[in-house]
């Protein structure tokens, strides 16, 4: 009786080794096509994020084309309408129109907010998510070789009104042109 009880704990230890190598093997397989799903998933994403940068960057080319202006921004209405809870933006190139090279920084700050909003200008400063502030070196003719994409997150709990963005450019310290977005 005692052999077959040791025979039979033997079987059951092994037994059990064996179900927890399957166990960890089918683990392991569900681990890999998760990361793989989620690697996909990131890329699908990153390419999508992709297209519409060039799209916005032939948009603004073709914008200086046309205008032969110094700043040209991306949409052309310069209103970007957001709802609570979104994030969105605009962008923007800058063009060198002198026959000097320079160092260009631009600034995007609140310059208005409509009256009738419950907001205050510290609050609207606070939706920047990226590209409130930039500097780059151009030299005589040229312009951004990527345009600036400023972002914005709108908070669920932000009321609803009217803000009007200023961007400031300065070359070599001296203004050089502004321009407004509305949001």
């Amino acid at each position: 009786m005692e052999i077959r009880s040791v025979r039979s704990s033997k079987r059951a230890a092994m037994e059990m080794s064996v179900g927890t190598m399957v166990t960890i093997v089918l683990l392991m397989i569900v681990l890999v096509l998760g990361i793989f799903f989620i690697q996909r998933i990131f890329q699908t994403g990153t390419n999508a994020i992709d297209g519409i940068d060039a799209k916005i960057q032939t948009e603004i080319d073709s914008l200086f084309a046309q205008e032969g202006k110094k700043i040209v921004i991306y949409p052309i209405e310069r209103e970007i309408i957001m709802d609570q809870g979104e994030s969105g933006g605009f962008g923007f190139s800058i063009e060198n129109k002198d026959t000097t090279d320079g160092t260009f920084n631009y600034v995007v700050s609140v310059k208005e907010i409509s009256s009738d909003c419950q907001l205050t200008e510290a609050q609207a400063e606070n939706f920047f998510i990226l590209g409130k502030t930039g500097s780059y070196i151009l030299s005589s003719g040229s312009r951004l070789e990527d345009a600036v994409f400023v972002k914005f997150s709108i908070p669920e709990t932000a009321p609803i009104c009217s803000i009007r963005y200023g961007i400031d450019v300065q070359k070599n310290g001296q203004p050089y042109t502004t321009s407004a977005v509305d949001l």
